[in-house]
């Protein structure tokens, strides 16, 4: 516990060992090809597969005309929000291939199914869509004006959901007695999510048991095969989800879409396998998008600059159809994650959530929790310039100090542990804030402009749910560690073993690690939502207690001891005051080797247990970044980043890094370079990597990282989540560093990304406004 461990599976990876769902072959397999909308919206009218069907190697083709009358569900989001007036979150009906309407450039219209992958997509090319196209809403604000398209006919005004939260009349008397308000009008831009490996599948069905298997990425097979078999209007036993290894996710993998549904019809009416993976220009229309929401953000504050309440008035993209995670991000998580670490008394959150003709916003790296961090942080910058207040300063006399924890927030969280002070002044300490000085007059030489920003944060986690937690002892001396969590990218398997080889001494080298095969389940909540080592690795604990209890009943009786008399420590089974002891491992090499016991006695070691859900936990930390900006061309560059992060227990140090640098990253590139555009017809015009830009290593900084964790009291862990924390940190820490940077120019805020053109056009207008005699605000 505690070491930085290399993580197992990289030599696998790094040598090219890894199995990818595309790297996977079937026998008899076939192949599939998607026709997808290339209109935004419109009537469809007849899709003319003739030629196609005629085409070498052609089997079948489908429409949604040939999945009626199949027992298929539509895909909804599950949850169900309530509106501001009480009624239920309007939830359109998304079939797995168009009906009627398209909705989005790249809705699924038809499959073409072929005996090779270039044979599919030749034919559907060839397949003719008839649509009469209509006028498309691209923004949810416009979507929402009564001129507006109308998506569906029973969503009146493209509007799926009116929320609101928080004490309406408190909050407004707050604002009326405040010394001070800050209002910002804040953008949260689109991304496309962009894992490195596209969405792939391989659908099969036995025709004797009658039952499907899918091969396909994802976040956790048991939740997956029970949204897949409700798809298929299965029960959960006649489906299997199989993960291998899978090239990130972010949120996006987690979803059942409906090309898999129309992948298990093929296999199951051809009744042969198919497969099918993604091509990048696919991906980046049919994937489903992240962020893009529009907040009208208020703080007010008393004249000693004490936070007296917050108000957050938004328009929320859900894309053409609503995913599980797309009305939560905006409004729930904002609610909860604004609040931050900060004595805030009074939180509202009023939120619309609009359907628009692109596509669908699911979750992505945090879902809500790092726009509501960025919010709150962005508002405090511009309060302490309202106010003439140092930024630090302001932070400071407002955040939630260790003696008054556990501290209940007006959201109805309360936050466990951490001590918020300490860790704000390491930060600071860590990125030699009072030498800022120094560094801001070498700039200014160069020629370039210098900010600095600070980006507090607390998240919100997931809370965990219903986890497994199995741990079987092998015929071959190994032991399997059984868990619905899934790795895609994170590095389970290390900080697992660690916590099982402290747990029971099992040597490390001899644990082996199952978790993307459903059949091999008996729950799982998947990995979302920063929980993993939260839920699994509080169900490894628990279920190492039992195995410990059935080795002490086994250990008695090969001893000769009372069970009383048995104790437990670094791996051995030991007689107390004796020197008679057996190794765990030896225990179950008797086991398996069927040493006599008396009846009752368990026959294994093995234990499949199910961790009971647990409340969230609440990560925190604060980002300090510098950035120079070139004032001729607008090119920002992050000279320096710093963050210290509570993450309470630490289980491998070097993972955790690992993931914040991720994260940061991510944050980076949605603070400055990533920019999804749509034109007025629902186009997308940032379709490739041509025209929508990721960050490289040549963008990014070496990163300063402190850990200085509080372990939290709401798991056996004691771990607070860590694998979004690097957004939530990254995107107001570099944003404040840009504003600040551009202030003497007049800038007082700009909405991300800040690409060179758009810092060149803030620097020209703030300089035209100073030149027209309004100085900075």
């Amino acid at each position: 516990m505690g070491q930085r461990v290399p993580r197992r599976e990289d030599a696998i990876l790094v040598q090219g060992q890894g199995r990818y769902t595309d790297d996977l072959s079937v026998e008899r397999q076939l192949f599939a090809a998607f026709v997808r909308s290339p209109h935004a919206h419109g009537d469809l009218k007849a899709v003319d597969t003739a030629e196609a069907r005629a085409m070498k190697g052609v089997v079948a083709i489908y429409t949604a005309a040939d999945l009626e009358g199949q027992g298929y569900a539509a895909i909804m989001a599950p949850n169900d929000l309530p509106a501001r007036d009480g009624t239920a979150m309007r939830k359109p009906r998304r079939a797995a291939l168009a009906e009627g309407r398209v909705r989005f450039v790249g809705d699924p219209v038809a499959v073409v199914v072929a005996r090779t992958a270039d044979q599919a997509r030749n034919a559907a090319e060839a397949v003719r869509l008839d649509i009469d196209i209509l006028p498309a809403v691209i923004e949810a604000e416009a979507a929402l004006k009564p001129e507006a398209p109308q998506l569906y006919d029973d969503v009146a005004g493209n509007l799926i959901l009116d929320f609101h939260s928080g004490d309406a009349g408190k909050v407004t008397a707050a604002f009326a007695g405040a010394a001070h308000v800050a209002r910002l009008r804040i953008v949260n831009n689109r991304v496309v999510v962009n894992p490195i490996e596209p969405r792939a599948a391989i659908a099969s069905f036995d025709g004797k048991s009658k039952r499907y298997t899918l091969h396909a990425p994802s976040q956790g097979a048991f939740g997956m095969r029970n949204s897949l078999a409700a798809a298929m209007g299965v029960k959960p036993a006649a489906m299997r989800l199989v993960t291998g290894h899978v090239g990130g996710s972010f949120g996006m993998k987690a979803s059942v879409f409906p090309e898999y549904v129309v992948l298990l019809h093929a296999a199951r009416m051809l009744k042969r396998p198919v497969r099918w993976t993604d091509q990048r220009s696919e991906s980046f229309v049919s994937d489903h998008h992240g962020r893009d929401m529009v907040f009208e953000a208020e703080l007010a504050l008393d004249a000693r600059g004490r936070f007296l309440a917050t108000r957050f008035t938004g328009v929320a993209n859900m894309g053409a159809y609503v995913t599980p995670a797309g009305p939560l991000m905006a409004t729930l998580n904002i609610g909860k994650n604004s609040v931050g670490m900060y004595r805030t008394p009074l939180v509202e959150v009023k939120t619309r959530c609009a359907v628009t003709n692109t596509a669908p916003i699911g979750a992505y790296r945090g879902a809500g929790r790092p726009e509501g961090n960025y919010l709150m942080e962005r508002l405090i910058d511009k309060a302490a310039r309202g106010m003439g207040i140092d930024r630090a300063s302001l932070r400071r006399r407002n955040l939630v100090p260790p003696a008054r924890l556990p501290w209940a927030t007006p959201v109805g969280t309360v936050y466990d542990s951490g001590d918020f002070p300490a860790l704000f002044e390491r930060a600071l300490e860590a990125s030699d804030w009072k030498g800022y000085a120094g560094r801001l007059k070498t700039s200014r030489k160069a020629g370039l402009l210098r900010g600095r920003g600070i980006g507090c944060y607390l998240e919100v986690t997931a809370p965990p749910t219903n986890e497994m937690g199995g741990i079987h002892f092998e015929p071959d001396g190994s032991v399997t560690i059984v868990t619905g969590t899934l790795d895609y990218g994170q590095g389970h398997w290390t900080p697992f073993s660690q916590l099982l080889t402290s747990q029971l001494g099992i040597p490390f080298d001899k644990i082996k690690l199952v978790q993307g095969d459903s059949d091999r389940l008996v729950a799982g909540g998947g990995t979302g939502g920063s929980k993993s080592l939260m839920a699994s690795g509080s169900a490894i604990i628990e279920a190492s207690d039992l195995v410990i209890e059935k080795g002490k009943l086994v250990a008695g009786h090969v001893l000769e001891a009372d069970t009383a008399d048995i104790a437990f420590a670094a791996g051995r089974f030991s007689v107390v005051g004796t020197d008679r002891a057996i190794g765990i491992m030896e225990l179950a090499a008797r086991l398996r080797a069927g040493t006599a016991l008396a009846p009752g006695l368990p026959q294994s070691l093995d234990v499949d247990h199910v961790f009971k859900s647990a409340p969230s936990a609440y990560p925190n930390g604060c980002h300090v970044a510098e950035v120079e900006i070139d004032p001729e061309t607008g090119h920002v560059a992050i000279a320096r980043y710093v963050m210290v992060n509570d993450f309470g227990t630490v289980v491998n140090p070097m993972i955790v890094e690992g993931q914040l640098h991720g994260g940061v990253v991510q944050g980076i590139g949605q603070a400055l370079f990533e920019r999804t555009v749509y034109d007025d017809s629902g186009q997308l015009m940032s379709g490739s990597y041509m025209d929508y830009a990721l960050p490289r290593a040549a963008d990014v900084p070496f990163f300063t990282f402190v850990s200085q964790g509080v372990p939290t009291l709401n798991n056996r862990v004691g771990a607070k989540g860590c694998g979004e924390a690097g957004c939530a940190g990254s995107l107001p820490s570099v944003m404040n560093a840009v504003v600040d940077a551009l202030a003497p120019h007049g800038v007082t805020h700009l909405d991300m990304p800040a690409t060179p053109q758009a810092v060149w056009r803030a620097i020209r207008a703030g300089a035209d406004q100073i030149g027209r005699g309004a100085g900075p605000t």
